[in-house]
């Protein structure tokens, strides 16, 4: 139990905790600066889950302070120094997440192998120390924590094909390495997709979110991806890979439906689902990053005054 919890190890579960910590400290001490009340504040637990949200994203082993660093960013800057909760234009744990992503590339695309094709499963302590310190106590270092069963040093599905077809692979000799281990999406992140997808429909039928968004961007997502397959599918992903990869449901249900930085009609938010499900797969296929659901997220928060503007209903009786 204590070597292997769910399909990246314990590391999640570490970066979550201090992602919660740091979005608390760093949320009550800039309340306290502006002289806000702290407590009240606090409960509505945004920050909790901005921090959440982002340490799900990072990689399991990315040293303590990224998740530190960018969790601090998102509630300072991208949330409290816009006026705090309900203020903010743009998703707060997506801007914390690109920042990462673009200051420190390398850190931020360590992914560990699925337990199915690691060689090498870290426990609870190799898992603290690594993010700690850099290495476990057996002197092991991420180069070694991220082979794979055949040695390889392994990448996310995403990332994998991306590079894989650039080298000049067609896509049906992608498919063969053993992160895909058969299954189109991947091995492990088929499943946690499905388990981001369980939890949004738990959301859809207590009512927390709406239909809308999540189902736009799904079918935006779907569409472009199949078509996309049928003209060249020796290039471009399947609807199974975009769909089940990556951060598709997770962007689905639980970042794109943020009701602070999503459309507030019904037609908008069906116009800002399929609008990020497109960027979504544009940047997948012809951008420069494996995984686009943050930027598109955060280009389509850039869109919703125009799309609220004209998808405002109409008052009769005003002119």
């Amino acid at each position: 139990m204590w070597s292997r919890p769910g399909f990246f190890g314990w590391g999640t579960v570490l970066q979550i905790v201090l992602a919660a910590l740091t979005a608390w400290a760093t949320e009550a001490a800039i309340l306290k600066l502006r002289k806000q009340p702290v407590a009240a504040t606090l409960k509505d637990n945004s920050a909790l889950l901005t921090g959440l949200l982002l340490a799900v994203s990072i990689p399991p082993l990315a040293p303590w302070w990224m998740v530190v660093l960018g969790t601090a960013f998102a509630v300072v800057i991208a949330k409290q120094l816009y006026g705090g909760l309900g203020h903010n234009p743009f998703n707060p744990a997506m801007i914390g997440y690109v920042v990462l992503l673009i200051s420190f590339p390398v850190q931020m695309t360590s992914w560990l192998p699925s337990y199915e094709i690691a060689a090498h499963i870290p426990a609870f302590s190799d898992a603290l120390q690594m993010i700690f310190t850099g290495h476990t106590a057996a002197g092991g270092d991420m180069a070694s924590l991220r082979l794979g069963i055949d040695g390889v040093s392994q990448a996310t599905p995403l990332d994998t094909f991306k590079t894989s077809l650039h080298a000049g692979h067609s896509v049906q000799q992608v498919l063969q390495l053993p992160v895909y281990g058969g299954v189109l999406a991947g091995l492990g992140w088929q499943w946690v997709n499905i388990a981001w997808l369980a939890g949004g429909l738990f959301l859809l039928w207590q009512k927390a979110i709406r239909w809308h968004i999540p189902v736009s961007f799904l079918v935006s997502l779907g569409l472009c991806a199949t078509l996309g397959w049928i003209f060249s599918p020796q290039s471009l992903a399947s609807p199974q890979m975009h769909l089940l990869s990556g951060a598709t449901m997770l962007g689905a249900f639980f970042i794109l439906t943020d009701p602070v930085t999503a459309s507030t009609t019904n037609r908008g938010r069906l116009i800002f689902g399929a609008l990020a499900g497109l960027l979504v797969w544009l940047i997948r296929s012809f951008g420069g990053y494996p995984d686009g659901v943050a930027f598109a997220v955060l280009l389509a928060n850039i869109t919703v005054p125009l799309i609220d503007y004209y998808t405002r209903p109409r008052v009769y009786g005003h002119r």
